[in-house]
């Protein structure tokens, strides 16, 4: 069973007004998530890999070494992509909102970890908020790394690596991280992703 890259969950162009070209979607997820997904298919073809799901592969595979980053690679980028929003950004409400300020103080000391750890995860990464089953964590891990390899469950994700945002952003990491809150966040998915803790 080959892996395939799946269908991104918005058109191309939908982010354009809200900070993420098409451009930049092209090259991230036209070539490097794609590239991710030939190269896993490359590595389990032929193998007893060949069956395994991605959790399974991250779970199993030695941390680092080519099959664990490419099947991370490929989920890590898979839920990123449902991270976004054409109608995202802004502040979440309700009980997600509830949630955050309890294991936070407020929304707004939740975006400031989870901007710090972003800003400051050296070289490529990840930024996440997780569940680590005693509770709601802010997480950032090194190049293909991410919170299933640590026994938690991912319920948001910013991507780090400069592909990321390089065309929209150049350097500026910072004002990639604060166009994700203001613009992107699909709290929605969020939601959802927590409601299945």
């Amino acid at each position: 069973m080959a892996f395939e890259l799946p269908p991104l969950p918005f058109a191309k162009d939908a982010l354009e007004s809200r900070g993420m070209s098409a451009e930049t979607l092209d090259y991230h997820y036209g070539k490097h998530h794609q590239a991710y997904v030939n190269n896993l298919n490359g590595l389990v073809e032929g193998t007893e890999n060949e069956q395994k799901s991605l959790e399974e592969l991250i779970k199993e595979a030695p941390t680092h070494e080519g099959l664990f980053n490419n099947a991370a690679q490929v989920w890590n980028h898979t839920f990123f992509w449902n991270c976004l929003s054409p109608t995202g950004g802004g502040a979440p409400s309700g009980e997600l909102a509830e949630k955050l300020s309890s294991a936070f103080g407020s929304v707004d000391d939740f975006r400031a970890e989870f901007t710090e750890a972003a800003k400051t995860q050296f070289g490529s990464g990840w930024a996440w908020l997780a569940h680590d089953g005693s509770g709601l964590k802010v997480m950032k891990t090194l190049n293909a790394d991410n919170p299933i390899n640590h026994e938690a469950k991912p319920l948001l994700t910013l991507d780090v690596w400069e592909h990321a945002y390089y065309i929209d952003f150049r350097n500026a990491r910072p004002g990639f991280i604060d166009n994700f809150f203001d613009q992107l966040v699909n709290w929605d998915h969020v939601e959802q992703n927590l409601n299945e803790v």
